[in-house]
This record gives C-alpha cells, sequence and structure tokens, in this order.
C-alpha cells in the first residue's frame, strides 16, 4: 500500500461550499463537473480542462497538487486519491470544498 500519491485534481466550488467565491449553485456545480467528467472519458485532456474549469489555485498548472502522505487531504479526498491506479480517474468526489476529479499520477 502505497504510504503517499501524485495527483492532479478539478475543483468547481459551489456558493457556500468552504473557501468558496463561487456563485453557482450546488446543483450546478455538480452538472458541471459531471460534463466535464463526460469529456475525460471520451478522451479531453486533463491538464488543459483543469486550466480551464478549475476553481482551484492548481488549475493554473493542470490541476497538479504535486505528492503527499496519507492523511494530507480531506478524508474524502484522501480516500479516492489512494484507492486509484496510477493513471485513474476518479469519480465526482465530493468534499466540504465542492466537487472533484482526481487523477492519480504518481
Amino acid at each position: 500500500m502505497a504510504d503517499q500519491v501524485s495527483v492532479s485534481h478539478i475543483l468547481l466550488m459551489y456558493e457556500g461550499s468552504e473557501r468558496s467565491t463561487a456563485t453557482r449553485s450546488k446543483d450546478d456545480a455538480l452538472t458541471q463537473i459531471g460534463d466535464i467528467k463526460s469529456k475525460l472519458v471520451d478522451g479531453g485532456d486533463f491538464a488543459a480542462l483543469a486550466t480551464e474549469h478549475s476553481d482551484c489555485p492548481s488549475g493554473r498548472e493542470g490541476g497538479d497538487l504535486g505528492t503527499f502522505p496519507r492523511g494530507a487531504m480531506v478524508p474524502e479526498f484522501d480516500a479516492a486519491a489512494f484507492g486509484l491506479d496510477v493513471g485513474a480517474d476518479s469519480d465526482v468526489v465530493e468534499t466540504a470544498f465542492g466537487y472533484h476529479l482526481i487523477r492519480r499520477t504518481g
């Protein structure tokens, strides 16, 4: 079992999510993250989609969050990231910050 992982992610915040300045509703954010997931399934470029859509500052870096140890992220994100094989993408993951798509890169 890996002690640390490298991941990239796409985050869509919504009005009321933690640290959010987003004005979209929770339902709109869920619809939009689902549309982005569909683009990934159809072969879309993860980094380009992160740059275009992610509300996280990491979006400027294609969503790259680097490498981190178990327990460094909120539990839902941590479980999803450590549950992925390298190169795999998560389903939509909800945390207090909003909706994420996670790709394990290492």
